[in-house]
């Protein structure tokens, strides 16, 4: 999968607090008005193993069991936006992981409260990007396609 430039990916979850609480929608809207591209989406229900691998970096602290129950409570959205720069720009209409710490106007400002219920994941470095996408979504998962709006949202210079 191409990640450089304009095709430059990332993986956003929206958790089961967001299905629960009907902010599929509203999460999608922050990033299309922002101008990036969805090139990936299905909803699913996380099992044991991937969440493991998922949260290899928590899966061995005492608190990973009620992760896992929180994030196996109901289906996930999985979505790979595509855009210059988006990992960064995701991570920024996000908010940090503290809800309650999060700047108002960020999905985690406007949406959340709690560290663990916090609506939603973003990649956090291109990286990590590269594994999560590759974790939930085949090649064959990822649609490209024209979006005629990039002309209206990056100058010629950045669509090279």
């Amino acid at each position: 999968m191409d990640f450089t430039g304009l095709k430059e990916k990332t993986l956003v979850i929206i958790k089961p607090d967001g299905i629960q609480r009907g902010l599929v929608g509203t999460i999608t809207q922050r990033f299309e008005h922002k101008g990036l591209k969805l090139v990936g989406m299905k909803m699913m229900r996380l099992g044991e193993k991937i969440l493991k691998e998922h949260y290899a970096h928590i899966a061995d602290k005492p608190f990973f069991p009620g992760v896992a129950h929180f994030m196996q409570s109901t289906p996930v959205i999985l979505m790979c936006w595509e855009g210059l720069d988006v990992v960064n720009t995701v991570r920024k209409i996000t908010g940090i992981t503290k809800a309650r710490e999060a700047e108002a106007g960020s999905i985690r400002g406007d949406f959340a409260m709690s560290v663990a219920c916090n609506v939603i994941h973003a990649s956090d470095s291109v990286e990590t990007a590269k594994t999560e996408v590759a974790r939930f979504f085949s090649e064959e998962d990822i649609c490209d396609y024209d979006k005629t709006e990039y002309m209206h949202v990056y100058i010629d210079e950045e669509r090279e």
